[in-house]
């Protein structure tokens, strides 16, 4: 097996398992044991693993503060927003998520007539002055990390609605956990928007792939279209092409 590709399947392996033995991964994977301490030497040089005792384990990133994420590939991330912000006509009903790439959609959307469900607080507040973006709030508890409002008890809410197109934000992607989340309290909002959506519409930048959060929201073929500011590796492109997902790349 070519080196890159059994690094990556090493990497799937623990991110399914949690974790992972030296012995056990040997077994797996059928290379000698310095193989295996190499490949995993190159994980956790990376970030991407971490060393325990005799093996390695999966490494639970906490989630960072909503500026702090803002500030991260703020060009890709505009590009990303326009480029989902093309998909929008006037009279949609749409669900904007909270998130540091959804929230660049709003310069795109400001002057179309629409109605928008969100529980970013940051699209309420620059939504106030134009009278032609009908805004729908979940309301409930605030989430200073994400900027949001969470409502776990209020999913009845959405029962009444056609929501014609979701634009979803993610921690992180990977074929194994799908599209995830760092925060509990988002979880169930994002699950039911998903589910009650007609299209759902994934926006993230190159640094989110084969990353996960702490709570997986909705797999990865639950999504109509991708839009990303690189292409993805062949492992991906294959993915989206079987399962009739739209890749599409913002430039």
């Amino acid at each position: 097996m070519i080196k890159e590709k059994r690094i990556k399947k090493i990497q799937d392996y623990v991110n399914e398992h949690q974790s992972a033995s030296l012995d056990e991964l040997v077994e797996v994977f059928d290379v000698s044991k310095n193989t295996i301490r190499r490949d995993v030497q190159e994980l956790v040089d990376r970030g991407d693993l971490k060393k325990v005792y005799g093996g390695v384990s999966v490494i639970h990133k906490k989630l960072e503060s909503f500026q702090d994420r803002q500030i991260r590939n703020q060009k890709q991330k505009v590009f990303i927003s326009e480029k989902a912000s093309s998909f929008v006509e006037d009279g949609d009903f749409i669900f904007i998520d909270s998130g540091t790439t959804t929230i660049e959609m709003f310069d795109f959307l400001k002057e179309k007539n629409l109605t928008i469900f969100t529980n970013s607080i940051d699209f309420i507040v620059r939504a106030l002055p134009f009278e032609n973006l009908n805004v729908i709030s979940v309301g409930g508890m605030l989430d200073r990390k994400t900027n949001s409002f969470v409502n776990p008890r209020n999913m009845e809410l959405f029962k009444d609605y056609n929501i014609k197109k979701a634009f979803m934000a993610s921690t992180g992607i990977s074929l194994v956990n799908g599209v995830t989340n760092a925060s509990p309290l988002e979880s169930e909002l994002k699950k039911t928007i998903v589910n009650r959506s007609s299209e759902v519409y994934l926006l993230i930048d190159h640094d989110k792939f084969d990353k996960y959060g702490l709570m997986t929201y909705c797999s990865l073929n639950e999504i109509d279209f991708l839009i990303t500011d690189q292409l993805p590796d062949d492992t991906y492109q294959e993915y989206v092409k079987n399962n009739q997902i739209q890749l599409v790349i913002a430039d």
